[in-house]
C-alpha cells in the first residue's frame, strides 16, 4: 500500500513538471522573438517594438511615429486673431508594409501609415466662443534598413537597423497637401551654426545611419541648446500658410512651436516663402531618440471653420538628445 501511495504521489508530481514545462514553452514563444521569422522580427521592429528599453537605441524610434505628431485635440497656442486652441487627434491608423532584399545582407522595409482622425479647431466666431471639427486622411511614409551581423536562430541576433530616412506625410482629404504647400527645404541651426539640411519636397530622400553603424546625418541637440529652424516653402496660397514644429512633449502637454515667415516672393500663380522659429531645448527633455514634426497647413485650415478646407503638408525627422 505504502508503495502503490509512493507511486501515485510520483506520478502526480511528473504530471504537475510536465504541465508546468508546457505551459512555460508555450509563453516563451508568445513573448520570445527568436519564434518570429526574419521578416516578421524586421516588421515588428519597423512598426512596433524593438525589444529594447534603451531610449538612446534607433530601433525604438519607428514605434512613436504617430504619437510624437497625435497631439490628442485641440492644445493651447498662443492667440492668433481669434484662434485659441488647434491640434489632431488620431483616431485610427492603417499600415502597409514592403520588404524587399538588397542580396542577402540587406533588407529593406517601406512602412506606409494611412492615418485617420479629427483636426479640432477652438477660437471666437462672431464675439462667441465656438469649436470646429475637421475629419481628416493622411499618409506618411518612411524607408528603414536592417544589415545582416549575424546568422543565428533569432532574429534579433541576425538584424539590426542600419538606415532609415525622414518623414515624408500630407493630407489627402478632404484635400489634397502638397497640391497647395510643397516644403523644399529645412535648415537646423544649433547655437548659429548650421548643423542639418533636408531637402524636399520628398523627404523620404533623407536618409541617416543608426547609432551602431556610425550615426550619421541626424541632429544632435543638448538640454539648453539653442535651435533656429528655417523652412523653404512654396505656396498657391495668398493668405500665410501657418508652419509649426512639433516635438516632444513636456510637463505641460503637447510641445509646439509657430513659426513666423521671414520673406516672400511671387512665383507665377503661387510664392516662394520662407519662415523661421528660434527656440532652445527645454531643461526636462528626455534623453535619446525622438520624432520632431514640421507642418505646413493652409491658413483656411484654422481660420476657416468649413470641415472640407483642411491642406497640411508634412516632415518628421529624428533627433537625439543627449543626457
Amino acid at each position: 500500500m505504502k508503495q502503490a501511495k509512493k507511486l501515485s504521489i510520483l506520478a502526480v508530481l511528473a504530471f504537475l513538471l510536465i504541465s508546468i514545462y508546457i505551459s512555460g514553452c508555450k509563453t516563451d514563444n508568445i513573448t520570445d522573438p527568436s519564434a518570429q521569422s526574419d521578416d516578421e522580427y524586421l516588421q515588428s521592429t519597423a512598426l512596433n517594438s524593438a525589444f529594447s528599453t534603451d531610449p538612446d537605441d534607433d530601433d525604438n524610434l519607428f514605434a512613436t511615429e504617430i504619437s510624437d505628431f497625435d497631439a490628442n485635440g485641440a492644445v493651447f497656442n498662443s492667440p492668433i486673431d481669434s484662434l485659441l486652441r488647434w491640434g489632431r487627434r488620431v483616431t485610427n491608423v492603417n499600415i502597409n508594409t514592403s520588404i524587399s532584399n538588397s542580396g542577402d545582407t540587406m533588407k529593406n522595409v517601406i512602412v506606409t501609415r494611412t492615418i485617420t482622425g479629427n483636426f479640432i479647431i477652438i477660437g471666437y466666431v462672431g464675439g462667441n466662443l465656438d469649436s470646429t471639427v475637421k475629419p481628416y486622411t493622411q499618409e506618411q511614409k518612411r524607408l528603414i534598413s536592417f544589415k545582416r551581423i549575424g546568422r543565428n536562430s533569432r532574429p534579433r541576433e541576425n538584424w539590426r537597423v542600419f538606415q532609415y530616412s525622414a518623414i515624408d506625410g500630407e493630407t489627402k482629404t478632404p484635400q489634397t497637401g502638397k497640391s497647395n504647400i510643397v516644403m523644399s527645404k529645412i535648415e537646423f541651426y544649433k547655437n548659429n551654426s548650421l548643423v542639418l539640411t533636408l531637402n524636399g519636397p520628398d523627404f523620404t530622400t533623407n536618409i541617416f545611419n543608426a547609432r551602431r553603424f556610425g550615426g550619421n546625418g541626424s541632429m544632435e541637440v543638448n538640454r539648453g541648446d539653442q535651435v533656429r529652424i528655417k523652412v523653404y516653402a512654396t505656396s498657391n496660397q495668398s493668405d500665410t500658410d501657418i508652419v509649426s514644429y512639433h516635438w516632444a512633449r513636456n510637463s505641460f502637454g503637447f510641445h509646439r512651436e509657430s513659426f513666423v515667415m521671414t520673406s516672400q516672393v511671387p512665383n507665377g500663380g503661387s510664392f516662394d516663402r520662407t519662415y523661421e522659429k528660434e527656440f532652445n531645448i527645454y531643461g526636462n527633455h528626455h534623453g535619446g531618440m525622438n520624432n520632431a514634426y514640421i507642418s505646413a497647413n493652409t491658413r483656411s485650415s484654422l481660420y476657416d471653420n468649413s470641415p472640407s478646407l483642411f491642406s497640411s503638408t508634412y516632415m518628421g525627422l529624428p533627433y537625439r538628445v543627449r543626457p
